[in-house]
């Protein structure tokens, strides 16, 4: 009996070593998602991303999803809807909030102590990633170009998403995690180390939902590989690049997109998956 106890004890310490929160039903502030101020999250594997697989403990059992491309008319929206802003800004306008740059990001997975809830809705800043091959040359241009006037640097990111099929990795799509730290955690950061899926919808006409794997990657991690660091300067730089200098380096938000709707209202579109 003595055995089974010692036994059972012992499985309790190891499995609370990761950011668990299946039995608590609490949220990261009961338990130990950061290592040295920097967060891990070890619910993504994404060891096989570059064959367009990647795996992910979903609602408590490791799943492996593989992912597309974005459609070719969810591309053309976004990127032409971008450069509608840029035209905006050029002529002192104010952006409009609906389109590709905001996203509601709902997630699942957690209660915090001030809620009884595990589901969750906030709206995000979204974006482009370069293709691996591209990031390392687009990083060098954004740092050389980071001091240039604004309307400079209109024209730059104008020049980027004109050559939008070239430059970016049309299986993602990337965002900052700006709030979450060890003292405070958002219930989006929370669900998504816990259970790294979420659904994208874009408030527009067309309107349009993707729902994604989620792979968060914090800047202070020493054992990030070559191509993370890439991402997590990249997504900085580019939020910095149109927003101003910011004092630290946000948590990067990869979201690997695995299935894409038609959200618009048209009879044939009304939420139809419109990816393999």
């Amino acid at each position: 009996m003595k055995k089974i106890s010692a036994l059972l004890l012992l499985t309790i310490l190891i499995t609370g070593i990761s950011c668990s929160v299946e039995d608590q039903g609490y949220g990261a502030e009961d338990l130990d998602c950061w290592r040295d101020a920097y967060c891990v999250q070890e619910r993504v594997d994404i060891s096989r991303e570059q064959e367009g697989i990647i795996r992910a403990k979903v609602d408590k059992r490791w799943q492996e999803y593989r992912t597309v491309d974005l459609p070719e008319k969810f591309i053309q929206w976004s990127v032409a809807k971008r450069l509608e802003t840029m035209e905006r800004f050029r002529k002192h306008q104010p952006p409009e909030l609906s389109g590709p740059h905001n996203a509601m990001v709902a997630s699942y997975g957690a209660m915090r102590k001030d809620s009884q809830f595990k589901i969750n809705n906030a709206v995000k800043g979204m974006g482009f990633l370069p293709k691996r091959g591209k990031i390392k040359a687009i990083i060098k241009m954004l740092e050389d170009t980071g001091d240039n006037p604004f309307p400079v640097k209109l024209d730059t990111l104008t020049a980027l998403y004109e050559k939008a099929a070239d430059i970016y990795d049309m299986s993602k799509q990337v965002s900052l995690e700006l709030y979450a730290t060890p003292e405070f955690t958002t219930q989006t950061f929370l669900n998504q180390m816990l259970n790294p899926v979420a659904a994208l919808v874009f408030l527009d006409i067309p309107s349009y939902k993707i729902k994604a794997i989620v792979h968060l990657i914090h800047p202070d991690d020493p054992n990030l590989s070559d191509y993370e660091r890439d991402i997590v300067r990249y997504i900085n730089l580019i939020h910095s690049y149109f927003h101003g200098e910011f004092s630290k380096d946000f948590i990067a938000a990869v979201y690997h997109v695995v299935e894409v709707y038609d959200n618009s209202p048209q009879k044939e579109a009304r939420g139809r998956r419109i990816t393999p």
